[in-house]
């Protein structure tokens, strides 16, 4: 992604990798840091977006914070077989897609210095796309098959409070 879609996103560098690193602990996940320079293995999109490699989310300071939680969303929302040979693509269907999506928006509501309507802001500037026209819109108003599949798989409960556990674990 271009520095025109990144500019203005909240990055690593503005909220420290310490809350994310807290807020992803819990789900297994090792948040790591790379130099400035440094290619970031396992990113799908490339550029400075985060990466993914088994238990290992891969960031530098310029990496958007949406992107360090959709990534680590794919990780928890995945089964348990793809996660164990999991190196870039994350895959998964529509529907679990989407459940990302609103994961990491419930996330980042206890992210310091992230907030979800910072993030649903942030998401809209890179350019996710949702049928009505944005995150916060979609969020709000569209999202209860997401909602339902987060908590057919034991993700989120009925108060849709995350539940700090991987999908099939």
């Amino acid at each position: 992604m271009g520095e025109s879609i990144t500019a203005g996103v909240l990055k690593v560098a503005d909220t420290g990798l310490e809350p994310l690193s807290e807020l992803l602990r819990g789900y297994g996940l090792c948040c790591e840091l790379l130099a400035d320079s440094e290619p970031i293995a396992g990113s799908f999109w490339g550029d400075s977006e985060a990466g993914l490699i088994a238990g290992r989310l891969l960031l530098r300071d310029d990496t958007p914070i949406h992107s360090a939680l959709h990534e680590a969303c794919h990780y928890i929302c995945m089964n348990t077989e793809r996660r164990s040979g999991l190196h870039t693509d994350a895959g998964g269907d529509y529907d679990e897609e989407n459940a990302v999506c609103y994961l990491q928006i419930l996330l980042a509501e206890r992210l310091q210095g992230v907030g979800s309507a910072r993030l649903m802001r942030d998401m809209d500037a890179w350019g996710y796309s949702f049928r009505l026209g944005s995150a916060r819109a979609w969020f709000e108003t569209d999202a209860a098959d997401a909602r339902r599949w987060l908590q057919q798989h034991g993700l989120i409960d009925a108060e849709h409070k995350p539940l700090y556990r991987l999908r099939g674990a």
